[in-house]
């Protein structure tokens, strides 16, 4: 009740465009008093968002903050499921972690885990990844899809087009995706994704997407190691990126997406994966633990495991790897 009266009161105060809102009309249309009003203000304040008020007036927003809240989250979402539970923190060791333990508690699908910064994030194989506060989107969703332990991989294709697609439709960059996990601009690495599962040997109990992306970045905000590999959506746009909206993009992508794979299969991803693919007919090294395999990257099948074919024609399936990418130069 109490997040639902703040959206609302969000929503005046956006539907105001920057005009005072009088307090009689906010408890009128809110239908709680002037009391209920106050301190629904004064909670927003603590959020960070900057009000002004006026006798006689009444409030008007001056300044939204800089963090991402639940309310900036939920204002404007479209989603039925997606999102519509968040646990938000200003600094967490691993959203993932967090996720794990809400998801083995029981909460709900759909249930999301926001954070300003992570002090132990994490990627693939556990590598370490930079989460800068205050500039990315450190996000982990919780998902509980009746399908076999087998085909989990698959979302984590399904949520990398649902994240493509999102930054395209926000920030009108064009994404190119680099089996199986990985979001590129320029070449460079924007958003890693991580999929982890809790599941028995027939049954999958709670899927958890973990989605870190780049977006509000300068240079000066990645260590050396990660100058040349790694960029920002703000940087590749020149212009300050609204996280609140992505993550919406991206929670309405990853529904529709997630909906339709579940009622139709994996074929309507697989094709809207291979058009954001970066690999397809290029000449990779995929490093697996078996060792490193060299060859063309024929396409994934239609259960998400990359092909790669090798000099003498044998196609190797890849379950998991890293993938590195010959140059131009490197293949002509």
């Amino acid at each position: 009740m109490q997040s639902a009266l703040r959206e609302k009161l969000l929503q005046l105060f956006t539907q105001a465009e920057g005009e005072f809102v009088s307090g009689q009309k906010l408890s009128e249309v809110l239908g709680c008093s002037r009391t209920a009003i106050w301190k629904h203000i004064e909670d927003l304040r603590q959020e960070g968002y900057e009000l002004e008020a006026i006798r006689r007036k009444g409030y008007r927003i001056i300044m939204k903050p800089e963090k991402i809240t639940s309310n900036e989250i939920q204002l404007g979402l479209t989603t039925n499921y997606l999102g519509r539970t968040i646990h938000y923190e200003e600094t967490v060791t691993s959203t993932q972690k967090i996720a794990h333990k809400l998801a083995y508690e029981g909460t709900p699908e759909g249930t999301i885990v926001v954070a300003e910064e992570q002090l132990a994030g994490k990627g693939r194989l556990d590598r370490a990844w930079h989460s800068p506060k205050y500039t990315g989107i450190w996000m982990s969703i919780i998902l509980r899809p009746t399908i076999p332990p087998q085909q989990a991989p698959q979302l984590t294709l399904l949520a990398a087009v649902s994240v493509a697609q999102a930054i395209q439709e926000v920030t009108s960059i064009e994404p190119e995706i680099k089996w199986p996990n990985d979001i590129l601009v320029r070449g460079k690495k924007t958003v890693g994704i991580l999929t982890e599962l809790q599941a028995e040997a027939d049954r999958i109990n709670s899927v958890i997407i973990g989605i870190g992306i780049n977006v509000n970045q300068s240079n000066e905000d990645f260590p050396d190691d990660l100058k040349h590999k790694a960029t920002s959506l703000s940087l590749e746009a020149k212009k300050i990126i609204n996280r609140a909206e992505l993550i919406q993009a991206i929670l309405s992508k990853l529904e529709k997406r997630y909906e339709e794979y579940l009622r139709t299969g994996f074929l309507g991803i697989k094709l809207m994966w291979e058009a954001y693919a970066i690999s397809i007919g290029k000449e990779i090294t995929a490093s697996t633990l078996k060792g490193k395999i060299s060859g063309y990257a024929k396409g994934i099948t239609d259960e998400g495991i990359l092909m790669l074919e090798d000099k003498e024609g044998l196609i190797h399936y890849i379950h998991s790897a890293d993938i590195e990418i010959k140059s131009a130069e490197e293949q002509s």
